[in-house]
């Protein structure tokens, strides 16, 4: 019979396992924000310009973008703002109902992100999918799957 105590705690194996994903996670991100350094971008700011890249006219809805970039609409508002300040982003009232405001890449930040993407691919490449054994990396693969088909 299995105490009910041990159930809550990770096994040896599983808490090596645990820390080693933080760890990893801490480290891919810091790989990836230095890298885009060289561009003047951060990782949360190159993910709202590739986002952007990919909708419609290059234009969304701030509060859609902060879903797509898993931002606060606080901390989406604030990147965008500094983004803006540096003519990559423009904001606009959204034409459907004037409340609401809409994100549009400028041809300058449309630019900045071809000129970011191909070192970023390296980057991520050289991080994670060169790092792995190409098995592995489908495994990981499918346990990210898995990880996002929890329910909150």
């Amino acid at each position: 019979m299995v105490n009910p105590d041990e159930s809550l705690w990770l096994s040896a194996e599983q808490q090596r396992i645990w820390r080693s994903w933080l760890l990893a996670v801490a480290r891919v991100d810091n790989f990836l924000d230095q890298d885009l350094c060289r561009h003047g971008l951060d990782l949360a700011e190159y993910e709202i310009l590739v986002v952007l890249s990919e909708a419609e006219n290059r234009r969304l809805r701030m509060s859609e973008l902060a879903e797509l970039v898993h931002q606060s609409r606080s901390r989406l508002t604030h990147a965008v703002a500094r983004m803006e300040k540096s003519g990559w982003v423009e904001r606009c009232s959204a034409p459907e109902d004037r409340r609401g405001v809409v994100a549009v890449l400028t041809d300058k930040g449309y630019h900045l992100l071809e000129q970011a993407a191909p070192n970023h691919v390296a980057a991520v490449r050289r991080i994670l999918v060169d790092a792995a054994d190409p098995e592995d990396f489908k495994a990981l693969g499918r346990v990210m799957q898995a990880v996002l088909a929890v329910q909150d």
